[in-house]
């Protein structure tokens, strides 16, 4: 099975809009952007977004490629570095970035808005990295 260009496409707008709306609440000063809880909240939301188009893009490519079956969310890197689409370190960083999700899902009231913004300020272009590496891989 060949994995489907339009769904790709479609993931890599979800990032891309959720990363830029990011990069905007990046360039508030930390203290700016923890006063106001629509910043917080805002940006929570859209590193749920960020992240879960990642994955369902990851999941997708799996899928496709008869991976094995990823146990959780975080897996599912793990699995397309064994196929050779992404780095094992991008891997790693991509596994953390779901775990974060969950965190934010599951157990939002133990999430430290600081580390949000931590996020925001490094974590992002690891999002980048991944798709160059996919988009590569795919060769489109």
């Amino acid at each position: 099975m060949t994995v489907d260009p339009i769904r790709v496409r479609r993931f890599v707008g979800q990032m891309n809009e959720a990363q830029r709306r990011l990069r905007e609440l990046g360039q508030l000063a930390e203290e700016e952007f923890l006063a106001d809880y629509r910043n917080t909240e805002s940006a929570k939301y859209l590193l749920i977004v960020a992240t879960e188009a990642a994955i369902d893009l990851c999941n997708h490519i799996v899928a496709r490629h008869q991976g094995r079956p990823p146990r959780d969310y975080a897996d599912c890197f793990a699995v397309l570095s064994e196929l050779g689409v992404i780095t094992q370190d991008l891997a790693a960083r991509l596994r953390r970035m779901a775990r974060f999700r969950n965190l934010i899902v599951h157990l939002y009231w133990e999430v430290d808005n600081r580390r949000v913004y931590q996020i925001i300020q490094s974590d992002l272009g690891d999002l980048d990295v991944f798709q160059r590496q996919v988009l590569d891989w795919l060769s489109l």
